[in-house]
């Protein structure tokens, strides 16, 4: 796997193509993304590189932290991610920065964030149920129905589609490609919606599944 880059979901908006067409857009945040630590298969028994993004206070960060950043002469960063790398593969040195000059335009890649949080849902929200009549009488208009029988198997499966917490869950968008790389703001235009409120963590990695060229 390539390495990618940490970045912060900003919001949503449209560009214009050459031929006039509208297409809506989602702005990610990249810029200053730090290497932290070069990690080799002799050392650690495998290789990464390990990415920081996003400065805080060093009053926030543990002492054994603290130690880790100074080591690559880095400020505490908020978010920490590795990203594996390939034998042979060309890998940034310690302390220096990447940013939105990693993905031109017309690139594919894939863009993972944390489901925004829904808190405590029924059945129909949760799991697309289409939910119980609605006529006049009826008393079971948004509930689940039936979870199972009585003699066999004589009890709830488990991971039965049930009401219960909604949203925060790790979700993965494939092959969005980049509409834009904008180096000198730090961010970079992806087609479409990713996952995630407004101001949330991301990473955006090279496409794994769309190896063709971009068109």
């Amino acid at each position: 796997m390539s390495i990618g880059l940490i970045g912060k979901k900003v919001g949503m908006t449209q560009v214009y193509t050459e031929d006039g067409n509208a297409v809506a857009v989602t702005v990610i945040e990249v810029a200053k993304n730090q290497v932290v630590q070069v990690k080799t298969a002799e050392n650690d028994g495998y290789s990464a590189v390990q990415l920081g993004f996003a400065d805080k206070k060093e009053s926030r960060v543990t002492r054994p932290m603290l130690g880790h950043f100074k080591k690559a002469s880095a400020a505490p960063k908020y978010v920490l991610r590795e990203f594996r790398t390939a034998e042979g593969e060309e890998t940034p040195a310690v302390g220096s920065e990447l940013g939105a000059e990693k993905f031109e335009a017309g690139t594919f890649v894939d863009v993972i964030g944390t489901t925004k949080g829904r808190g405590f849902t029924g059945a129909m929200k949760r799991w697309n149920f289409s939910g119980q009549p609605a006529s006049h009488g009826h008393m079971m208009h948004r509930r689940t129905g039936s979870i199972g029988c009585r003699l066999t198997p004589g009890r709830v499966w488990k991971n039965q589609k049930m009401p219960g917490h909604y949203g925060v869950e790790r979700a993965t968008t494939q092959n969005l490609k980049v509409i834009q790389s904008r180096p000198e703001e730090g961010v970079i235009l992806v087609k479409g919606a990713v996952a995630g409120h407004n101001g949330a963590y991301v990473l955006v990695r090279p496409a794994v599944k769309k190896t063709q060229a971009a068109k």
